[in-house]
This record gives structure tokens, sequence and C-alpha cells, in this order.
């Protein structure tokens, strides 16, 4: 079933969804699975699985010269959403980037999907790399998700990005793409931003999943100024809970996202971090609670470093 479908299917009730990480390099998957396994009580509709470029790295040799590397500290997008996909029997949906991946990278990717029966993407530009100012894309690879997205479409109608014919009958791709509430950070504007979403939704994106946000405010005027551009499908609110204090600035700097004053306020009455991670759980539980009022179609939560928060949350959401 698509995305979409497993949010109708709820009959109203909003859906909860969340986002995990690939393990790191030879660290096994068993922690990960340990994550799915405390919240999978909540009966989620999905899982999505993130995907990592590889990084240029210099590494010092034997006769002291330093060597430059092409690392990737997270593989295995695919392998995971199979055995996800198999241990669990939830939909999976891995994410697909620009940054990092050649349209014949790309292309390899959809033909291992489309052997393991999943077919639900998130379509990604994805993260300048560590090296660069700006973004710059693979040779031979996608600009942007739009791009991406027309790299798919070509795909599902059966043919190859060389133009050669696909022989084999496909079961096609169906994906969502990222909005941002409080505009991407590379978009000189909201309405530049809104404008490359909805040509994006054109395109076939059947849902949007956001950015994350702590004033819910964002939301709510975000999903009015895309329904005012004519854009219908789900928009699909992704939430974390705070949970450290660092995060005062890590996260404004990081997700270029704004915390609420009341927020902040409260934060730096904090003593340690357990103070804060209390504060955020009940944060986010406000939070999610008016986002199910608004009747927003899901929320999707992004659990990196905070699974036992999620899982507090949705005890008391779910």
């Amino acid at each position: 079933m698509t995305v979409t479908d497993l949010i109708r299917k709820g009959q109203g009730k909003t859906a909860f969804s969340f986002e995990v990480l690939p393990p790191l390099k030879g660290t096994g998957i068993n922690k990960l699975f340990e994550s799915i396994d405390s919240l999978c009580e909540f009966n989620p509709r999905y899982i999505n699985i993130t995907t990592h470029r590889s990084e240029i790295v210099y590494k010092e040799t034997s006769e002291g010269l330093f060597e430059r590397r092409s690392v990737c500290r997270r593989p295995g997008t695919v392998a995971v959403a199979a055995a996800i996909n198999n241990r669990y029997d939830i939909t999976v949906v891995p994410h697909i980037l620009c940054s990092g991946f050649s349209k014949e990278d790309t292309e390899y990717i959809l033909l291992d999907l489309q052997f393991l029966g999943i077919h639900n993407l998130l379509l990604l530009r994805g993260d300048k790399a560590k090296d660069q100012s700006v973004f710059i894309p693979e040779k031979n690879g996608c600009s942007n998700a739009l791009e991406l997205a027309q790299q798919v479409n070509k795909f599902n109608k059966g043919f190859f990005n060389d133009g050669s014919e696909i022989k084999a009958p496909l079961n096609p791709f169906v994906y969502g793409v990222a909005g941002y509430p409080e505009k991407h950070e590379e978009a000189p504007n909201m309405d530049q931003d809104i404008y490359w979403l909805k040509k994006k939704v054109e395109a076939g994106a059947e849902y949007i999943v956001t950015q994350m946000f702590y004033d819910n405010t964002k939301y709510f005027d975000f999903v009015d100024r895309v329904r005012k551009e004519g854009i219908e499908v789900p928009v699909i609110p992704g939430i974390k809970p705070f949970s450290k204090l660092s995060q005062l600035s890590v996260i404004p700097k990081t997700f270029k996202v704004d915390l609420p004053q009341e927020l902040a306020v409260e934060v730096l009455k904090c003593k340690n971090d357990s103070d804060v991670k209390a504060l955020g759980i009940e944060w986010c539980i406000n939070q999610c609670r008016e986002l199910i009022s608004y009747g927003a179609p899901g929320i999707h939560f992004y659990t990196v470093g905070a699974v036992d928060n999620v899982r507090q949350v949705a005890t008391q959401i779910y």
C-alpha cells in the first residue's frame, strides 16, 4: 500500500510513523530492531529509512602521507528497508537522494527496490557535502528533488536514464517530498520555496512531510499557504522531542528552525538534560495533541537519539 493509502486506512485517525537511520558501518542491526520493537505497539503505518552520502576523509598512511578516501559511515539503506519489511511486515519508505549519487547510482537503487517489492520512496535533494560551500551534484547526477522525481517518473514509464527500454513489467514507485514550514535555508523567500514544492507535487509527489518544527503556528500557516497555491496532497508534520540543553543552539543552527520563546525560556530554567528531556516530552505531547485536533493526517517522528522520548509521547497520544 502507498503512504497515502495507509493514511486513509486510518479513517480519520492521525497516523503514527517514524524515521530511523541505518546502523553505523560495522555495528550490526540489532540495536535498530530494539528501537523499532519499542515503537511497534503504536501501530506505525510506515517507517522511513534515511540515506547517507559518502564523505571525503583523509587518512594517514604508514609512510606518513595522507590519502584521500571516500567513506560512507551509514551504508545499507536498501538492505535495512528489506530487513524491516521482512521482520515486521510494515511498509518501509527508503530515502532517495541527489546528494552523492549519480543518476546511474539511483537507477541501480531503483532496480534493487523493484526486486524487493519496495515501492514507496521519499525523494530528497539531500545536504551538501561537508567540504562544499554550496551544493554540487555528482557528475551526471540530479541537481534537485524535481529532477530526481522526473528520473523516477521515467523509470515508472519503463525507460532507463539512457532511454533504453525496461523489458520486465514494473510496479511503479510512488513518492513523497519534503516541505519546510520555516523555508529551506537556501530558498530566497517562502514564495519561491512553495513554487518549487508545487512543481514537485505536479511532477507526481503524493504527499509532503515537513522538516521538524516546535511552533505549531508555523505548520498551520504553511498548510494554509500551500493550499492557497493549489497543493492538495497531505502535509504530514515532522516532529522531534526537544531533549538536551545543547539543542537550544544546535537545533536552530543545524536545522534552520526557530524555537518558540516560551520553550526557550523554560529550557533555560532546567538544571540538567534530564529536566530538559521531561520538558521536551511535555512540550511535544501538547504539540501533537494540537496537531491531532487540527486534523493533521499523520505525525512523523524523527527518532534519532530520541527513541525513548518518542515512546513516552506516543504512549500519551496513541
